[in-house]
């Protein structure tokens, strides 16, 4: 398992995560130690630490002073400088941070950037998909003391997040739900009328894949809870896997043999959803006909 990724104000773009990894790809490459590096910074050892972990910003004198250090000329240092800034620039979720727990916020930057998401949701329609009323409904619950105003503040920011599948590099999302998560009546028979009429919308989507598991299905390998599987463009970037742990916290696992597993699950699941639903699009609007009694 990683350490965990950065949160709270200090969450960090996708560009400073694999900034933070090619500065220590250049450290190792010129066999230049942690304590020197932290020495010619005058700086304590994890202050580099952090750096190539990107668990604080990349302040450009320090990052400048390392590249001449790691021998690095000035053409590339000028490149990897301005990439640094770009990276230190607040995400766009930056006015939402009062709306975004902690453990969280590093979610919301790997899903911006993210090739592909592969989800699988045994509690409720996945956030991408949720209409407006379904996701005000659901944190309705979750924030049931929250102010109108602080209330249709999350609900903005869930509806925010739902732009990037409408980018011209979308990435690909799979989504695995459970029959349940369909079932539970969220907001009264109008307000599930309209999420099933949204699901039957992009289960025709060329670049969303939805899958569902009846509850007839039994048990799989992805019983233990909600999880999300990220892959990325970068090369720097290994693949995420992030899996809820309670109500207020989470865990970032990119080791392998993590990812491998969870992966399988995934699979493993999306394969026994196709066999017992091979018609997702049918079954919700089947499903649509019982909301509407």
């Amino acid at each position: 398992m990683t350490d965990a990724l950065p949160s709270g104000s200090s969450a960090p773009t996708v560009l400073r995560i694999i900034l933070g990894k090619r500065l220590k790809e250049l450290r190792e490459g010129s066999g230049v130690r942690v304590e020197d590096a932290a020495k010619a910074l005058r700086v304590n050892h994890l202050t580099i630490r952090r750096m190539e972990n990107a668990q604080v910003g990349l302040k450009v004198p320090y990052v400048k002073e390392l590249l001449r250090l790691y021998g690095v000329g000035d053409a590339e240092i000028g490149e990897f400088i301005s990439m640094a800034e770009q990276a230190n620039a607040p995400g766009w979720w930056y006015p939402f941070r009062d709306a975004l727990p902690d453990w969280f916020r590093a979610y919301v930057s790997l899903e911006t950037d993210a090739q592909v998401i592969r989800v699988y949701e045994p509690h409720y329609v996945t956030g991408l998909l949720q209409t407006r009323d379904y996701a005000r409904a659901v944190i309705r619950a979750g924030f049931p003391n929250a102010s109108e105003e602080a209330l249709e503040h999350r609900v903005d920011l869930r509806v925010r997040r739902q732009a990037l599948l409408e980018q011209p590099d979308a990435p690909t999302l799979w989504v695995v739900l459970e029959e349940a998560a369909l079932r539970r009546d969220v907001g009264g028979a109008e307000v599930m009328r309209g999420q099933m009429d949204r699901l039957i919308e992009v289960a025709g989507h060329p670049g969303i894949t939805l899958r569902i598991v009846p509850m007839a299905a039994g048990a799989h390998p992805a019983t233990g809870g909600h999880l999300t599987y990220f892959r990325f463009r970068e090369r720097e970037l290994q693949d995420i896997v992030y899996t809820e742990v309670g109500l207020t916290s989470a865990v970032y696992l990119d080791q392998r043999p993590d990812v491998v597993t969870h992966l399988e699950a995934l699979t493993r699941v999306s394969l026994l959803a196709s066999e017992y639903v091979p018609d997702p699009r049918t079954y919700l609007m089947n499903l649509r006909k019982e909301y509407a009694r």
